[in-house]
């Protein structure tokens, strides 16, 4: 299962049943865990942590030192959970002394050519579209669908349920359940379609809806509309993410 051709560094640990093929490197202080299946000419950098059941294809980088002048060697990790599919020329850095690591979950799904850059967190349940770049520190939440070529500024947060639209740009956050589209990236409706299919009830979907009517189409700010949907939305998990996100965000939303 381990071909003689790949480099394995002699305290790397690495777990059963893992595939790695010709011209693979692994540095130390690697951790990788069962099941993993890793292609010829993946690289597996000094502080990366691999889960089970990942494919990585091949030209994968996993672990390399950020792409960020103010680091200075400290120790820092990448750390990638279970079930992922990492497709070609995927680069993944470990995180600075900001977050100390950088953090792609389960179930994830990163196309060819995407970078994460160091200290983000990248959720569960994924899709991540090809030539996509995230910058540092940015925070995808589960189970959003980021499409190809999309440019995500550093410190920007995308809302759980997701669509952003293929070549958007954006510096602001993008909250759950929505379409974000056009150029410049907006408010696009709701996820409904991506909403139906995950299982949400028609009076869950309505709710959200209903929301986001208030905060992008009452002419409120959004404070007061916050309030509005608040006071008037039947309270329900969906609605209590969508006003703790925006009340949360930092840099604003998108509008």
């Amino acid at each position: 299962m381990i071909s003689p051709l790949a480099y394995i560094h002699p305290e790397a640990i690495i777990g059963e049943n893992v595939e790695i093929a010709p011209f693979v490197y692994i540095d130390k202080n690697v951790v990788i865990g069962d099941n993993n299946k890793i292609m010829a000419n993946a690289t597996v950098l000094y502080g990366s942590r691999i889960g089970n059941n990942n494919t990585i294809f091949p030209g994968a980088v996993i672990g390399a030192i950020p792409q960020d002048l103010k680091f200075r060697g400290e120790e820092t990790t990448a750390e990638i959970g279970d079930n992922n599919t990492i497709r070609e020329n995927v680069t993944i850095n470990r995180g600075t002394a900001a977050k100390g690591k950088t953090i792609v979950g389960s179930n994830n799904l990163l196309m060819e050519g995407v970078h994460v850059a160091h200290d983000a967190i990248v959720g569960n349940g994924c899709i991540i579209g090809n030539a996509t770049k995230m910058a540092g520190e940015i925070i995808i939440d589960d189970n959003a669908i980021i499409s190809g070529a999309v440019l995500m500024h550093q410190f920007c947060r995308v809302g759980g349920y997701v669509m952003v639209q293929g070549g958007s740009r954006f510096s602001k956050d993008i909250p759950p359940y929505i379409i974000a589209g056009r150029e410049p990236i907006a408010y696009s409706g709701i996820n409904i379609i991506g909403l139906r299919r995950r299982g949400f009830s028609n009076e869950t979907i309505e709710n959200i809806h209903n929301a986001y009517r208030i905060i992008y189409q009452s002419g409120l700010n959004t404070s007061d509309a916050l309030a509005k949907v608040e006071a008037e939305i039947e309270t329900c998990p969906e609605v209590e993410y969508i006003v703790s996100f925006i009340r949360s965000s930092e840099r604003g939303i998108i509008k």
